[in-house]
């Protein structure tokens, strides 16, 4: 008997990563042959990471109010397993939680992901793995910092705000009150963009205007930004701006790696490490992955090229499933070394259709069914 490990990311607006995976075990069995399956649902360290590596470890879901990206109060998720906390920071300060109009990266704030950190250890983990992205702010993370006891004071001996407008004001950082716990915690973040903090490719020019942020607005961010990591440089030895990740979430890499001896990591690989994937890959013979949308971007980083990158290191080939394809991207993921592509959607149909979520079901169902089919 012959055995296929099973691993999609979610179809973006259409199902879950679980959904699809069983959606394509479904097609498996329907082809009728002697292959066996084992399910690994899977994400990118963006959005489902958390759900995804809860599910997976048969953990807990808590849910708590903390503080939004505009200081109000919001309900947010975040998972134990163990004593590792999975938390997903745009469940508190998340672009979605602010209307359009109202985005505004000088008036946001990470103190919620301060809190949720906070309320994880009070529930006994020191181990964290934290997905960056989706976020609405830009304060190199000081509302986090001031939520875990860290306190910034200006030129005159005053307490700072906690939103990015006052990043620029920070003279002096004090340590006295920090959190002792965090002294016994390890930090490990999935971040899978390379930017610094600051400069031409930084947090501010490079997602500031997503977040709400015009050019003027922009470059005093920027400013602010370089300003901070002039002061944090005195206290951690050594300037961490410039690493890969530093600009994520507006800062948030910056203030992890800096103050919070976080390391980065790919967040496919952080997913795939937590789930035991590498160990699902023992006597296996076959791969199918895939996500909503396979593209250019699929090779670079997502989930999938994360799961042929293990898959290959073990001789398996890999197959990639996707709820629509790019053509023109094609012979390169050919060449990154996915054994063959293949687009769910049978016939032209609108996008709204294609994405419902029954529709998408049945159509994953066939696909795998038809490929596996052909496979015997």
């Amino acid at each position: 008997m012959k055995k296929v490990v099973i691993a999609f990311d979610s179809f973006k607006g259409s199902l879950t990563s679980k959904e699809a995976c069983e959606a394509a075990a479904c097609g498996v069995k329907s082809s009728e042959t002697d292959w066996h399956f084992e399910l690994k649902p899977i994400a990118d360290g963006g959005e489902g990471t958390m759900e995804t590596v809860v599910d997976a470890l048969g953990g807990e879901m808590i849910e708590l109010r903390v503080s939004g990206p505009l200081n109000d109060r919001v309900s947010a998720r975040y998972g134990i397993c163990g004593d590792t906390a999975v938390i997903e920071v745009a469940q508190a300060c998340g672009l979605t939680l602010i209307p359009e109009l109202k985005r505004d990266p000088e008036n946001t704030t990470t103190f919620g992901v301060g809190e949720m950190i906070t309320d994880a250890m009070d529930k006994g983990c020191r181990k964290f793995k934290i997905g960056l992205g989706g976020t609405a702010t830009n304060d190199a993370g000081i509302g986090m910092l001031r939520a875990l006891g860290y306190r910034f004071y200006d030129s005159k001996g005053e307490e700072t705000g906690l939103r990015a407008k006052a990043i620029g004001q920070i003279r002096k950082i004090d340590l006295s009150n920090v959190d002792c716990r965090l002294h016994e915690c390890e930090f490990v973040i999935a971040c899978d963009v390379k930017n610094p903090l600051y400069g031409p490719d930084g947090a501010s020019f490079v997602f500031g205007a997503q977040k709400g942020a015009d050019r003027n607005m922009q470059q005093r961010l920027d400013e602010a930004l370089k300003s901070f990591a002039e002061i944090v440089s005195k206290i951690s030895v050594k300037d961490y701006s410039t690493v890969p990740g530093a600009g994520a979430a507006g800062g948030l890499g910056f203030a992890f790696i800096s103050l919070l001896n976080a390391s980065l990591v790919s967040g496919i690989e952080m997913v795939l490490d937590t789930i035991g994937f590498k160990s699902s890959l023992d006597d296996c013979d076959l791969v199918i992955t895939g996500e909503g949308k396979i593209d250019f971007q699929t090779a670079m980083g997502k989930a999938p090229s994360g799961v042929l990158k293990m898959a290959r290191h073990s001789g398996i080939p890999v197959i990639a499933v996707g709820g629509s394809v790019d053509s023109a991207a094609i012979p390169d993921l050919l060449k990154a070394g996915f054994k063959a592509i293949f687009s769910i959607v049978p016939s032209p149909v609108t996008m709204e259709e294609a994405m419902k979520k029954d529709i998408a079901e049945k159509n994953l169902k066939q696909t795998i069914g038809q490929i596996f089919r052909v496979l015997g």
